[in-house]
């Protein structure tokens, strides 16, 4: 077979993986006289790469991260009483694997939403779908969902992602039903999921921002029995530094 009815069914195939790395495999096989199976594995190789990378990127995007940053720019020279150890374990996802919460707490601009959106960054890279917003964004969705009739179908498409970041819970209040919803999310996802929350407030605390007394003692009793709860506190602004 030619070199060149071989791309062409690459391309019919879309095995652009292969496509794209098949001019250089073809000159290092001939440059290092590699076996039929080496010339094979490397073709094999450049097409898991490159749908591997195809699947990362379209999990990103469905992430909707305001930012992207990664848990490996963090400034361990900044004094904050989040640890080392700490950011190991969020980094291992072990609390995914295990489908437990996070609650991340601390006051504004100690890093919690950067935290979050580099976990749900990382959660992508691993294979794992993310989603991110905030409260309010997740609140106007909800109103939205509400009044066309869809909200069923809204409250399906927050059970699906292995991670959910809520940020900033505790901003403004919740009704009993928005406090209902919240809880709802939380079941949808108690069987393993991760669903990750910022907040200013620690969890017994949240009764002033939920409406409804019991509600608010179920959704913090959930997450008080199974959640990993980060508690940071420290300089402000200082957390993590972006590499460039």
């Amino acid at each position: 077979m030619s070199t060149a009815v071989a791309r062409n069914l690459m391309a019919e195939m879309k095995l652009l993986g292969m496509l794209n790395a098949f001019d250089k495999v073809v000159a290092d096989a001939t440059r290092d006289q590699i076996s039929y199976t080496e010339f094979l594995d490397a073709l094999l190789q450049a097409e898991v790469d490159y749908r591997g990378e195809r699947s990362a990127q379209r999990r990103l995007k469905a992430a909707k991260l305001p930012i992207r940053v990664s848990l490996d720019d963090f400034d361990y020279t900044a004094h904050r009483s989040i640890t080392k150890t700490q950011i190991r374990e969020l980094q291992s996802l072990g609390w995914l694997r295990d489908g437990r919460p996070l609650v991340l707490i601390g006051p504004t601009g100690v890093g919690k939403s950067f935290i979050a959106q580099a976990i749900a960054l990382q959660v992508c890279h691993h294979g794992k779908s993310a989603l991110y917003m905030n409260v309010t964004t997740w609140l106007e969705n909800v109103a939205l969902a509400r009044s066309s009739g869809t909200y069923l179908r809204y409250r399906d498409k927050l059970a699906k992602p292995d991670v959910l970041v809520l940020d900033d819970v505790g901003m403004r209040k919740l009704t009993a039903t928005e406090a209902q919803d919240l809880c709802e999310i939380l079941e949808e996802r108690s069987i393993g999921k991760s669903t990750v929350f910022t907040t200013q407030l620690p969890l017994n605390h949240w009764s002033e921002v939920i409406a409804d007394p019991v509600i608010a003692d179920a959704i913090r009793d959930r997450l008080e029995h199974a959640a990993l709860t980060i508690h940071i506190t420290g300089n402000f602004n200082t957390f993590l530094v972006i590499k460039t």
